[in-house]
């Protein structure tokens, strides 16, 4: 049976990127994500938003915790990934959250400290291929 993983987000940060390493140095950052949809319901406007906790890893953790910070927009592709543990209760949790592969900047028109140009743009960034 044939398997796909692929997630497509674009958002805003919804705290700064918190960055830690693991026992052999790598990096690793998590960072909340909101993503805005908006609908008409009966010709009546309303918006709704979903909120994505997303993990990044090695150069790419290091990049987006360097150049991102709480209200950026940014767009990330990346995949589902389910983590499960068992709480000091003994009862079982879990918590789907997104692996960001890949990343790219998104111009906020002049919010959030980008270059303040009006027009949106993507400036795509190979997920461990920066040259910082």
């Amino acid at each position: 049976m044939p398997n796909y993983n692929k997630v497509m987000l674009m958002g805003n940060l919804t705290r700064d990127v918190e960055l830690k390493h693991t026992a052999g140095n790598t990096a690793v950052a998590n960072l909340g994500l909101a993503v805005n949809r908006h609908f008409r319901v009966n010709n009546e406007a309303r918006e709704e938003t979903t909120f994505v906790d997303c993990e990044a890893w090695g150069r790419t953790a290091e990049n987006i915790h360097k150049f991102f910070s709480k209200g950026r927009p940014i767009f990330v592709e990346g995949r589902l990934k389910l983590d499960e543990w068992q709480d000091r209760d003994g009862n079982k949790r879990s918590k789907l959250r997104v692996v960001i592969e890949n990343f790219e900047f998104v111009d906020s028109g002049g919010r959030g400290g980008s270059s303040g140009t009006q027009s949106e743009s993507r400036t795509p960034v190979p997920a461990d291929d920066i040259p910082f």
